[in-house]
């Protein structure tokens, strides 16, 4: 039987990981800017995963208040941006 933990350290942590591997090659290719604010939203929420995995693996909660603000940031930035979009738009 497999344990929390092993399937945490054996098929979820390496799921992110080629994640956020594969998120970095969109935000580095592009091609457009959108394309790039979008891989950085996913690369921050998929952060998020890692930090939760995290949390729950060593079992310290204190971790999830830094997931939550950090979630807060990326939606405020992505709010931003798609506002700066707008804007540029009506010009």
């Amino acid at each position: 039987m497999i344990t929390l933990e092993a399937y945490f350290d054996y098929v979820i942590l390496p799921i992110l990981a080629i994640s956020v591997m594969l998120v970095f090659i969109r935000l580095f290719k592009g091609p457009a800017v959108v394309d790039r604010v979008v891989a950085l939203d996913l690369i921050i929420t998929t952060g998020i995963g890692i930090i939760t995995v995290y949390s729950i693996r060593s079992n310290q909660e204190v971790f999830l208040d830094v997931a939550i603000i950090l979630a807060l940031i990326a939606f405020l930035g992505t709010v931003a941006f798609a506002y700066y979009i707008e804007k540029q738009k009506d010009d």
